[in-house]
């Protein structure tokens, strides 16, 4: 199962999200989106659980749980949108 995690401190690393969703079963990868300018966190992410029940003790045992001074909130992550819905003068453009 795929979650999504919002409102992550900016000093929470992959391994301290690892180690605390191991809480709630086998962590397949653990992912935190950095700024391509910056290199710095953008405070989400996407864990992958082993199993749908594991995914779902997890969202209910962490949704709003303060971790390092903020209330993570966590959720199933939704599948990526296509982006087939832009023009094609929208998606040619150079600039």
């Amino acid at each position: 199962m795929d979650i999504y995690v919002s409102n992550i401190s900016f000093h929470t690393t992959e391994e301290d999200l690892k180690e605390l969703f191991s809480k709630f079963g086998i962590v397949k990868s653990v992912k935190i989106i950095i700024d391509r300018l910056t290199n710095k966190s953008r405070g989400f992410g996407f864990i992958e659980m082993s199993s749908e029940q594991e995914g779902n003790d997890a969202i209910l045992g962490l949704n709003n749980k303060d971790i390092e001074g903020r209330a993570l909130g966590v959720s199933v992550a939704k599948p990526k949108a296509n982006n087939d819905s832009f023009s094609r003068s929208q998606r040619d453009r150079k600039w």
